[in-house]
């Protein structure tokens, strides 16, 4: 069995892939410095589901916790997600050619 070490980028992706989390970072950007026990609340999830979530979230850099007495406060980092931009940035003119031709035909169906 080939052991693979997942790249910055496969990380954040994979962290990404779950709605919860994406949910969870969407969170940290308008309320920052949220305590564990405050990110799960919303969640049908107990502590140790949403400490794994947030593993997932720390593993990719996605996120940085920092300790005060026994409260964990969870913050964004954004970085990884401006890499996975970039990298997605490079296949924007694929989407954008598609979408163009479609405006292209709808006013030209709308013309006739």
């Amino acid at each position: 069995m080939v052991k693979y070490q997942a790249s910055a980028i496969d990380r954040t992706f994979s962290a990404l892939a779950d709605p919860t989390r994406r949910y969870v970072l969407l969170r940290l950007k308008d309320e920052p410095g949220l305590s564990v026990s405050e990110l799960a609340r919303p969640f049908s999830l107990k502590l140790p589901g949403m400490m794994k979530h947030l593993d997932v979230l720390s593993d990719a850099g996605l996120i940085t916790r920092t300790k005060n007495g026994r409260t964990v406060s969870v913050s964004l980092s954004a970085g990884p997600m401006r890499e996975a931009m970039e990298w997605l940035r490079r296949y924007e003119s694929l989407w954008t050619v598609s979408i163009d031709r479609l405006v292209a035909l709808v006013e030209e169906d709308e013309e006739q």
